[in-house]
């Protein structure tokens, strides 16, 4: 039995004018693709994928709704541990000076964001993380050139800012 008998190309063509990410287009064109014609090796061959995963993809165009078949699922993983509210919180938080927070300095730095996020909302992070929370909050990373006096210190002070500012 040939794969995708069920699926009629127009349909795919017509879900592929509404999709919008790069994962959902690719598996959509190759469906196309196969619908076309060429055979599965040979598109894997073209696209860099295990055919396995084209089969994959197949099933689930056969098995279900093409919008909801061309999309990933939801994947289990680990809990995050700001509910929505917190990030939201820490999101209005960094938008104002540190010292409505309570702090005594002139500009948020990733260290800052972190004791705040630990202080006020009870979790810890890693730099790297504190810094995509901040940059998800709609602030840009920021670094000034030291007066000569603290350059034996640090030659830079890293601090965030809104970029709407």
């Amino acid at each position: 039995m040939a794969r995708l008998e069920t699926v009629p190309v127009e349909e795919l063509e017509a879900a592929l004018e509404g999709a919008d990410g790069r994962k959902e287009v690719t598996r959509l064109l190759v469906a196309i693709i196969y619908k076309r014609g060429p055979s599965v090796p040979m598109i894997a061959e073209w696209l860099d994928v295990r055919e396995q995963t084209i089969y994959r993809w197949f099933d689930r165009l056969e098995e279900e709704p093409i919008d909801r078949a061309v999309r990933d699922r939801q994947r289990p993983g680990r809990p995050p541990k700001l509910d929505a509210s917190d990030r939201e919180a820490f999101r209005r938080a960094v938008r104002d000076p540190p010292s409505e927070a309570g702090f005594d300095r002139p500009a948020w730095t990733t260290e800052l964001a972190r004791r705040f996020l630990e202080d006020a909302l009870g979790v810890e992070y890693s730099r790297r993380h504190v810094r995509r929370l901040l940059k998800d909050a709609g602030l840009r990373r920021q670094t000034r050139q030291r007066p000569a006096e603290a350059a034996d210190r640090d030659e830079r002070t890293e601090f965030w800012e809104p970029v709407d500012r």
